[in-house]
C-alpha cells in the first residue's frame, strides 16, 4: 500500500514539476479546451470587462478576503463645506418642497425651487470648483440627493441626474479643454439644463445595440464647408429632455466614405449639442408614475454638427461606449442607492414612530408578533441599506471604478428599498394608501418601480451582469488566461497559459480543501480580524467566499461560453457574490460606528439574514447544475452536512423592535437623512412628535393601565374619558392631566389622514 502511495506521489511530481511532460499531459490539451469552451465576447462586452476596476468585490471572489484590507478603507465623512451645505442650502431647499403640490398641481418643481437649485449649485455638485462647481465628494453627493429624496422623488431626481452619468461628468473626465471652458462653468450655475439621451424604443439594457446613428459627411456649418456628422436620433425616457438646454447624444457612428480613415463603423460615440441648435426636438414629457420630474423625448432627422462636437473631440470617436461605462458609477453606485436609502430611513423613523402611537385592542400595534415580523425586516434592511450607501461611495471616492460593485448596488439596495416600502405599507395601512400633504409613503411607492428599471433593468442587472462580469473581472487567472488565448504566437502563448494554469490549479485545489474543511468544522477554525460577537460572521463568510470560488471553476470549466446563457445559474450565484458585499458592508459600517452595542440585534439580525441568503443561493445553483456529477461534487464540497444556514429566529426579530421602539442612538444612526428642521409640519414630523410626546409620558399611560387592572379606572374608556376619570380620582395630577391630552391630541392628528371636498 506504502509503495502505491509513494508511486502515486512520485507521479504527481514529475506529471507537474518535469516541465516537459506538464506541457506535453496537461498544458496543451487544457488550452486546446480553454480555447474551445472560452465563452465568446461582443465588443462592447469586451469594452464593459476593459473599463471597470476590481476593487473588494475581487477579495471576496478569491475565497480568502483580506479583512484588514476591508477594515483598511476610510470611514465616509463629509467635509467642514460639504456639512455646511448640508446644515444650509440642503435644509433650506426642504422647507421650499410641498411634493403634494409639486405632484398633484403643479406636475413641477416651482418656479423658486429651480432658481435656488441653480443658484446655490445644487446641479454642480461634481463639477470642479475652478469651473464654478462644488467638487463635492460621491458620499456628499449621495447624503444630498437621499436628504431630498425624504421629502420628494421628484425634486431629488432633478437634483441627481445633472450630477449622474450625463454631460457634466463626461465633460469633466473626457472634455477637450475648449468643451470644458465652454460648458462646464454655465452648467454650474444652472444657465444650462444637461441631459443624456441613451435609451431609445428599440434599446434598454442592451444599450450597446443602439441603432441611432451619426454619418460622418461634409456639410456647411456657419457659412463654410466643414467635416462633421450627420445625426439621426429617436431616444425616450430622457430625464430633464422636455427642459435641457444642452443634449448629450450617444449614437452608432459611421463614416462609410472612409473621410477619417480605414473604418467604416467607428462604434458608439458621444457627443454634445444646444437644443436649439436647428433640428433637435424635445419637449414633449412622459408621465412616470405621476411624478413630476422632467422626463421625455428627443428626436432629430439629418442634423448636421461638426466633429469637435464629440465629447472629447474627433479623437474620441468610436470611445462612447467605454467612457459610459466607466461614468455608470455616478448612476448606478450613487444616484439610485441613495434614493433606496433615503426611503429606508423614512419607512424605519415613521413605521416604529407609527408603531408606537397607533393602538388596536388597546395595545400598540408594535406589540403584535405579526407588525414585529415586518418591522424588524424593516429596520434591518435600513441598516444594510446606509451601511451598503457608505461602503459603495467610499470605493468611488477611492478614485476607483468598480462597475461590479455599483452593478451589486444598483440591482439590491433598488429592491431593498422596494421591500422596506412594502413592509412599511403593511403596517402602516390606511395612513400609507391615502394620499395627502401628511402621506410620506405614497409617492415613494409609487416611484420605487423607476429606480428598479432605470440604469439597466434589475432582472437584466442580477442575471447577466454582475456574475457575467464578475467571474470574468475579478478571478485571479481567468481573464489573464483569456488574454493569453487571444496571443497571436502559439508558443508564446502556450507558455503564458502554462503559468498561468499553475497557479489556478493551485487556487481552485485550496478553494476547494478550505470549503470541505469549514463545512465539515462549522468554520470554527477559519481566521477572522475580530473577537467577540461578530466574529463568527468573518470567519462564515470566508467558508462561502471558498465555496463560491470553487463553484465558479467548475461551472466555467463545464459550461464554458454557455455559462452566460445559463442565466438562472449565473443569477443565484450573483446573488451569492452580492449577499458577500453586503455582508462586508454590514460589519464595516459596525465597525466604522464604534462597534456600538445597540446595534447589535440589528448586526445579527442582517448578518444571518445575508448568509442564510448566500446559502440558499448556492443550494439552489448546485440542484440545478446542469452536470448532475459535478452536481454532487459540489454538494459534497459544500454542504457535505447539509445547510445549516438558516434564517433569523423570531425571537431575533422582537428584541430587534424591542430596541427601536424608544428614542435611541442607534435608532438615530438609520434615520438621520429625514431632513428635520424647525417649524417642519410635514407628516414625518407629525408622526415624530406623536412618537416622542407618547414616549415621554409611557410612565403615565403605565400608571393609568395599573388603575384599570386594579378597578380603580374602569377597562374600556374613550382616551380622554380616561384621562378625566383618573384626575378626578387624583391618580394623575393637573400637570400629568395636560401632558397625556397634549400626547394624545399629537396621536390623533399622526394616524389620521387627508381627506378632500372633491378631486
Amino acid at each position: 500500500m506504502m509503495s502505491i502511495i509513494i508511486l502515486l506521489i512520485i507521479a504527481i511530481i514529475v506529471l507537474f514539476g518535469v516541465r516537459n511532460v506538464r506541457m506535453q499531459v496537461i498544458t496543451r490539451p487544457a488550452f486546446a479546451f480553454f480555447k474551445k469552451v472560452l465563452p465568446p465576447l461582443s465588443s462592447t462586452e469586451k469594452e464593459a470587462m476593459e473599463a471597470g476596476d476590481v476593487w473588494w468585490e475581487g477579495e471576496l471572489f478569491k475565497g480568502n478576503p483580506n479583512w484588514n484590507k476591508l477594515h483598511g478603507y476610510d470611514k465616509p465623512t463629509l467635509t467642514a463645506e460639504e456639512q455646511a451645505f448640508l446644515d444650509n442650502q440642503v435644509q433650506t431647499a426642504l422647507t421650499m418642497i410641498d411634493d403634494f403640490d409639486i405632484v398633484h398641481n403643479r406636475k413641477d418643481l416651482p418656479p423658486e425651487l429651480w432658481e435656488y437649485f441653480k443658484k446655490e449649485g445644487f446641479f454642480a455638485l461634481i463639477i470642479p470648483k475652478k469651473y464654478g462647481g462644488r467638487e463635492f465628494s460621491a458620499y456628499a453627493n449621495s447624503t444630498i440627493v437621499a436628504k431630498i429624496a425624504t421629502r420628494s422623488v421628484s425634486a431629488a431626481v432633478t437634483v441627481m441626474v445633472p450630477n449622474s452619468l450625463g454631460p457634466g461628468e463626461l465633460l469633466t473626465h473626457y472634455g477637450t479643454q475648449e468643451q470644458k471652458d465652454r460648458w462646464l462653468p454655465s452648467l454650474s450655475v444652472g444657465k444650462d439644463i444637461p441631459c443624456f439621451a441613451l435609451t431609445g424604443p428599440e434599446a434598454g439594457s442592451d444599450a450597446g445595440a443602439i441603432p441611432d446613428v451619426g454619418i460622418v459627411c461634409r456639410q456647411e456649418f456657419e457659412g463654410e464647408e466643414t467635416l462633421g456628422i450627420s445625426l439621426t436620433w429617436n431616444k425616450r425616457y430622457i430625464t430633464l429632455a422636455p427642459v435641457a438646454t444642452v443634449l448629450g447624444l450617444a449614437f452608432q457612428m459611421r463614416d462609410p466614405d472612409k473621410l477619417l480613415g480605414d473604418k467604416k463603423n467607428l462604434g458608439i460615440t458621444c457627443a454634445l449639442i444646444p437644443t436649439d441648435h436647428p433640428g433637435v426636438e424635445i419637449g414633449r414629457r412622459h408621465n412616470p408614475l405621476m411624478m413630476a420630474f422632467m422626463n421625455g423625448t428627443t428626436s432629430g432627422e439629418d442634423v448636421f454638427i461638426p466633429l469637435d462636437w464629440i465629447i472629447g473631440g474627433p479623437q474620441y470617436a468610436g470611445k462612447g461606449w467605454r467612457m459610459l461605462v466607466e461614468c455608470l458609477s455616478a448612476g448606478r453606485g450613487i444616484s439610485l442607492p441613495a434614493l433606496a436609502t433615503a426611503s429606508g430611513h423614512v419607512t424605519t423613523k415613521t413605521t416604529t414612530a407609527y408603531s408606537y402611537v397607533r393602538q388596536q385592542f388597546g395595545m400598540p400595534i408594535g406589540n403584535f408578533e405579526g407588525v414585529q415580523e415586518a418591522l424588524a425586516r424593516i429596520i434591518a434592511n435600513t441598516y444594510q441599506l446606509e451601511a451598503a450607501r457608505r461602503l459603495t461611495t467610499t470605493g468611488i471616492d477611492a478614485k476607483v471604478k468598480p462597475s461590479v460593485v455599483t452593478a451589486i448596488a444598483k440591482y439590491h439596495m433598488t429592491e431593498l428599498g422596494r421591500d422596506v416600502l412594502e413592509d412599511a405599507m403593511d403596517i402602516q395601512s390606511g395612513k400609507g394608501i391615502q394620499l395627502g400633504p401628511k402621506n410620506y409613503l405614497g409617492h415613494a411607492f409609487m416611484a420605487n418601480p423607476i429606480s428598479i428599471t432605470v440604469e439597466g433593468a434589475n432582472i437584466l442587472t442580477r442575471s447577466l451582469m454582475i456574475f457575467g462580469q464578475g467571474a470574468t473581472r475579478c478571478h485571479p487567472y481567468v481573464l489573464a488566461e483569456m488574454e493569453a488565448a487571444g496571443i497571436e504566437n502559439e508558443s508564446d502563448a502556450v507558455d503564458r497559459f502554462d503559468t498561468l494554469l499553475l497557479g489556478h490549479i493551485g487556487y481552485a485545489t485550496g478553494n476547494a480543501l478550505s470549503a470541505f474543511a469549514n463545512a465539515l468544522t462549522g468554520s470554527k477554525f477559519a481566521a477572522s480580524p475580530v473577537s467577540g460577537e461578530t466574529k463568527k460572521y468573518y470567519q462564515d463568510m470566508k467558508r462561502i467566499s471558498s465555496a463560491l470560488a470553487i463553484m465558479t471553476d467548475l461551472s466555467m470549466l463545464i459550461m464554458g461560453g454557455d455559462l452566460k446563457r445559463k442565466e438562472m445559474i449565473s443569477a443565484r450565484m450573483g446573488d451569492v457574490l452580492s449577499q458577500l458585499y453586503l455582508a462586508s458592508a454590514t460589519l464595516k459600517f459596525y465597525e466604522d460606528n464604534g462597534r456600538q452595542h445597540d446595534d447589535l440585534p440589528i448586526v445579527h439580525y442582517v448578518m444571518t439574514q445575508r448568509l442564510h441568503f448566500a446559502a440558499k443561493a448556492l443550494e439552489e445553483a448546485i440542484r440545478n447544475f446542469p452536470n448532475k456529477v459535478a452536481g454532487v461534487l459540489l454538494k459534497v464540497l459544500i454542504f457535505p452536512l447539509g445547510n445549516h444556514f438558516n434564517a433569523p429566529a423570531d425571537k431575533s426579530a422582537v428584541e430587534l423592535v424591542k430596541g427601536m421602539l424608544k428614542p435611541s442612538a442607534a435608532r438615530d444612526r438609520i434615520t438621520f437623512l429625514c431632513g428635520e428642521f424647525d417649524g417642519d409640519k410635514s407628516g414625518i414630523a407629525e408622526v415624530e412628535a406623536a412618537f416622542l410626546a407618547k414616549y415621554a409620558a409611557k410612565d403615565l399611560y403605565k400608571k393609568l393601565k395599573k388603575a384599570q387592572r386594579s378597578g380603580d379606572l374602569k377597562a374600556k374608556l374613550p382616551m380622554h374619558d380616561l384621562f378625566a376619570a383618573a384626575l378626578e380620582k387624583n391618580i394623575i395630577t393637573e400637570a400629568e392631566y395636560k401632558q397625556l391630552l397634549e400626547a394624545d391630541e399629537k396621536r390623533l392628528a399622526a394616524i389620521n389622514v387627508n381627506d378632500f371636498e372633491k378631486l
